[in-house]
């Protein structure tokens, strides 16, 4: 189960513009409203909202800017009722791309995202043409020093992970999306901080990249990651290290 772990070279860096403030506050709000929308304004009872809720805190959000959004999903106010979707695309080098959006306009979007893409050399194409080559995750990934590998992988393991990965510096830990809730919560009742905590789509063969290949994939994931209305860009391409410094 142990081995050289990918999670930083897949897990691409996001873009220097999603690094604002107000372009993260877009797409927490645009996620805390509709996952109050489809499950309900009640924290402890709708997981998705409370992942939400706590990455806009972790974010610095205002409480009233949360509550604001809640509100908006369950009805309370007047908000926009945002359509959840999922486009994918082809890159040079075999890359795959996954986009999860979320818009109020979605022939807007898709034309803005297929402008994005074709221009950096790749193509919209059918989801189930690149959906195939990913397996829905829950990851928790946690800095070597919090225990032993050995420690770890029989913790997560007795907890409901289906794999651990040992990296240098890292570990993953990889759960079917029905047991992240437990995991997560079995970790922090054990004290273990986590750098990443989320469901994800894991490439089933990642696609090793290096120089200007490497260059130009992880420029298109990046304008892809700061457009408004994609929450979340997933690829199996696994770009050199030293691009992502």
């Amino acid at each position: 189960m142990s081995g050289h772990s990918k999670w930083s070279t897949i897990k691409h860096k996001k873009g220097k513009a999603d690094a604002a403030r107000g372009k993260v506050f877009t797409k927490l709000i645009k996620e805390i409203t509709v996952a109050a929308r489809m499950g309900g304004g009640d924290i402890d009872g709708n997981s998705r909202l409370r992942k939400a809720v706590t990455d806009a805190r972790s974010s610095n959000m205002p409480s009233d800017t949360i509550t604001r959004a809640i509100k908006k999903g369950t009805g309370e106010l007047e908000g926009v009722n945002y359509e959840e979707l999922v486009y994918a695309g082809t890159a040079p080098g075999g890359v795959f791309v996954l986009m999860e959006v979320m818009t109020d306009n979605k022939n807007r979007t898709v034309g803005e995202i297929r402008n994005i893409i074709e221009r950096l050399n790749g193509a919209l194409t059918d989801q189930s043409a690149v959906a195939w080559a990913f397996d829905k995750k829950g990851v928790i990934v946690c800095a070597r020093e919090i225990a032993s590998e050995d420690d770890v992988m029989e913790y997560a393991l007795d907890n409901g992970a289906d794999d651990v990965v040992a990296g240098e510096k890292e570990f993953e830990v990889y759960c079917d999306p029905k047991a992240f809730d437990g995991l997560k919560a079995a970790f922090d009742r054990k004290g273990w901080a986590t750098i990443v905590a989320e469901v994800t789509m894991k490439p089933q063969n990642p696609v090793k990249l290096t120089g200007k290949p490497a260059e130009s994939i992880l420029k298109l994931l990046e304008e892809l990651d700061d457009h408004d209305d994609v929450q979340h860009v997933y690829s199996n391409a696994d770009i050199d290290p030293a691009l992502m410094a």
